[in-house]
Parts: C-alpha cells; structure tokens; sequence
C-alpha cells in the first residue's frame, strides 16, 4: 500500500535535520516534528493546538504576537527576527538560543506558516570562544611587540658601549700587541651585533610589528648610500663594487628596501672571491622597476635553490663547521619580499656567479634630487667647521662611551640624558653644529628632543637619530634633509663618518 501525500510530508518533516512547527494565522500549532520534541521536551500532543507562545520566553510572548500578526500581512521566506538574538524555553523552563527560518505554506484557501528552529547554544559558545581566543592573541601580539621594541634597544645598549670604546680605544693605543688585541676584539662586536641584529629583525617580522611606510624614492640617492657602505668592505677582499648610475625611482619602504639590499650585497661579497659585486638598475616595464645584485661568486648549486632562505642555511657548510656568518641574511630577505608584496628571483651558475633580482613598483611621480644628497656633496672644510655636538644618550654607559670617542676625534660635546637637558644645555650655549640624540629616552623620544631643539634654536639644525629600532623610528619621521638615522649597534669609525 503507497503512503498518501500527506503522509510523506509528514514523514519528510520527521526525518528532517531541524526542529519543525507549522502554525496557523492564529498563531496555534498545527504541526511539530519529532526533532521539535526532542529539543523542546514536549510530548507531540501537549504542543499541537497550543499557541505558539508556549516555546518562548514569557517577556517575549506579547511582542511576539504583534510580530506574528504583521508577517501575516506580508508573508515571505526570511529568518525571524533579523538581527535580534532569539531565545526559546524548554518544557523544564531553561532558555536556549535560537536561529529560526520562516517559510508561508498554502493550504487551501488560507496560509500556514513553517518554521525551523535551530539550537545555536554550541555556535555561540564557539564564537565566544573564538573571541577570547583572538583577544588573547592581539595581547599576546602587543606583548611580543612590547618586548622586541625593549630588548631591541636594551640588548643593543651594551654593544654599543663596547663598539664605541674599541674605536676610541684604537685612536688612543699605539703598542702593536695591543691594536692587536683590540682588533680582534672589533671582530668578535662585529659578529655580535650581525648576529643580534638578524635575531632581532625575524623576530620582528614574525611577530607583526614592522609595517611598509611606502614614499617615492630614488634610486640613485640609494645607490649612492649602499656605494659608500659598501666599497671599502669590498675592497677589503680584493674585489670591485660596481654600482651603475641610474635615474630611476621607486615606490617602496625606504628603509626596509635598504635592507634588502644591504643583506643581499652583504651575500655577494661574502661568496665571491675574485672578481666584482654589481648593483644596478633597469626599467622592467612602464610601472616595474627590476634592481639586481649580482656577482663573480661561486654560485648556487641547482638542489640548493630552493633552500638558500631558510634560516641558519648556508651554501656548501655543512652544519657544524666553523661558519662565515651564520645563514639568517636571506631568511630576512624573504620575509621583507612578502611584507612589500615585491617580486624576487634567484639565477645562478656555479662556478659563475648569482644574480639577486627584486621586481619593484615603478614612482609615478618624478622625485628631484634630494636636499640631503645635496647636502652629503657639501665641501669637506665647511664639515669641519661643525665642532660642537649636543648628545642626548640615557644610557649611561653609551653615553659617556660616545662622548669619549668624539673627544678623542677632537669634536667639542655637550653630553645630556634628557629632552630638559637638552633644552638647558641649548639656551645656555646656542652655538651648537650637530644633535646626536639615541631614539628611546625613557619616556621620550629623540624625535621629540630634535623638534623642541630646533625650535629654541630657531634654526634646521642637523640631527642624527640613533636608534635599535629603525623601522619604528623611520615610521615616525616624515622627509627630513637635516636628519640621518643610524642603527645600533653603529661602529665608531661608521659614526664618524655619518657626523663628518
């Protein structure tokens, strides 16, 4: 015998997955399925012929009766409720949430209405789980945040101290066994302080706290900056620095680009022998720009490849041999490349030589030459003249390191821990030539300490900024022709040069 319609409609709505009432214009329950028993608590008689009412909490019963009256006006398939929160009440008087889809039914000359009522007790516990859990980690996030930003500054106070005495040290002892001695001990801050830095930097970008501060820059202001780096360490090794003129300019972040490019040359002379590291740049098309680093080194086995960016990953050292460097320069590189969204390749030929290639946005404006490169071809006698320096340092030791390096260079200092200081020192002697102010002072800022500076001098007056944190200090300083920015740890003779 075959079930009637109406039979398997009944059916149907038993085996669905959803709690199933159907009422009439009256509000009275016409319908309920097995699931609505269940979720309810309420036997299949004891809620057919009952209002609809029976199912909700008694402060929503009368509101209800206003909403039912009015969809009856205006039948359609829509959730109840729209963006309320709907709660419905068990035969044992617990409440629940609840989600609740209505459909109109004809049936014959009048209408019915369907609902489905969900449970969404777990959905919300989830939720709410789920909020906690992202509220912990953005704490979490900051708290990491927090501590790089302190032990980037902290851990590079001490090895500041110690590079700016090994340069004072150097100008001060003539004894061979002892510039000897002092020698390697500039060897031992310097891997140090690359070591530091590299550990700093991933961190750093793992963690989330480094954002792109995206400007048009030029290309030949750049060059020419990496160029004075980066020749004499070259020449160290017998090789050439060849950096092409280029007059093209770019749409990134400035320092992290610099970054890029100082780890990637950094690479090039460590693995090249003989021969040249080339920087260079070309138009790659009319919104691209192509910068490449390329050298005579020893090149880059194929199988290796995919490898060279992994952390403490080195070409051709196995892992516990004594190692030039220590395998994170690349491992920044990649994680700078996918911070900027930039394209980047590898070629290389063993025996012949790597080509490192960043694909950058091209400027869409033309940038004129800088007042700071203009200001870097200043002539070396009008750089002499600037003898009084303004040195604002909390650190102690940092401090009375640097103002002993720069006395020994013959530079008169003003050395202070404080913007009030500086301020004091500023009024009581105006003729001052250069600010060198640290960027973390307490609960101030070196950029604050330059403003209020330069505005009691009423004058530009030059700065440099030094900071363990560039990306956070850069972010903060619009384009400024008489500021430099160095990074701790800086070496004696490098903070020379930047003052000079």
């Amino acid at each position: 015998m075959h079930s009637t319609p109406a039979e398997l409609a009944r059916s149907a709505l038993d085996a669905a997955p959803d709690a199933m009432v159907i009422i009439d214009s009256h509000g009275t329950i016409r319908f309920a399925n097995r699931q609505l028993s269940a979720l309810f608590g309420y036997a299949h008689d004891e809620m057919v012929g009952k209002p609809i009412e029976l199912l909700m909490p008694g402060r929503f019963r009368e509101r209800h009766i206003g909403h039912r009256i009015r969809y009856g006006h205006s039948l359609g398939v829509r959730p109840m409720g729209g963006n309320l929160e709907l709660f419905a009440l068990r035969q044992d008087g617990s409440e629940f949430p609840v989600e609740i889809s209505l459909s109109p039914i004809q049936d014959g000359e009048q209408f019915l209405v369907g609902a489905a009522i969900r449970d969404i007790t777990e959905r919300n516990r989830a939720r709410a789980e789920l909020v906690v859990a992202r509220e912990a980690a953005e704490r979490a996030n900051q708290g990491k945040s927090r501590f790089l930003a302190t032990a980037s500054h902290d851990l590079r106070q001490p090895l500041q101290t110690l590079a700016l005495l090994n340069g004072s040290l150097r100008r001060l002892v003539a004894e061979p066994d002892a510039l000897e001695a002092i020698a390697q001990q500039e060897l031992a801050i310097s891997a140090m302080s690359r070591l530091l830095n590299a550990l700093l930097d991933i961190s750093k970008l793992e963690s989330g706290a480094i954002q792109p501060n995206r400007a048009d820059v030029e290309v030949t202001v750049l060059f020419d900056e990496l160029k004075r780096e980066y020749a004499g360490i070259a020449a160290q090794k017998d090789l050439v620095l060849t950096v092409e003129p280029s007059a093209g300019c770019i749409h990134t972040d400035r320092s992290l680009i610099e970054q890029i490019l100082r780890n990637l040359l950094s690479n090039a002379i460590k693995y090249t022998r003989r021969g040249e590291v080339r920087l260079r740049c070309c138009r790659e098309a009319d919104d691209l720009v192509r910068v490449e680093v390329a050298d005579t080194g020893i090149g880059i086995p194929a199988d290796q490849l995919p490898y060279i960016c992994d952390e403490f990953y080195q070409v051709g050292v196995p892992t516990n041999s004594t190692r030039d460097g220590y395998g994170l320069g690349l491992s920044i590189v990649r994680r700078l490349v996918a911070l900027l969204g930039i394209g980047f390749d590898v070629r290389s030929e063993v025996g012949q030589g790597s080509t490192f290639s960043l694909l950058l946005p091209a400027s869409s404006t033309a940038v004129a030459h800088s007042a700071a490169a203009e200001k870097s071809r200043a002539k070396p006698q009008e750089r002499l003249k600037k003898r009084h320096v303004l040195l604002v340092e909390d650190d102690v030791g940092v401090r009375d390191a640097t103002r002993m390096l720069l006395r020994v260079e013959g530079y008169r200092v003003t050395a202070v821990a404080t913007l009030a200081e500086a301020l004091a020192a500023a009024n009581a002697d105006s003729d001052i030539d250069l600010l060198l102010t640290d960027y973390h002072l307490g609960d101030e800022t070196g950029t604050q300490v330059i403003k209020a500076v330069r505005e009691s001098l009423r004058r530009p007056l030059n700065a440099v900024l030094m900071t363990g944190d560039t990306s956070t200090a850069m972010s903060e300083l619009a384009s400024d022709p008489n500021l430099r920015v160095a990074s701790k740890p800086i070496k004696a003779d490098e903070l020379l040069g930047l003052l000079a």
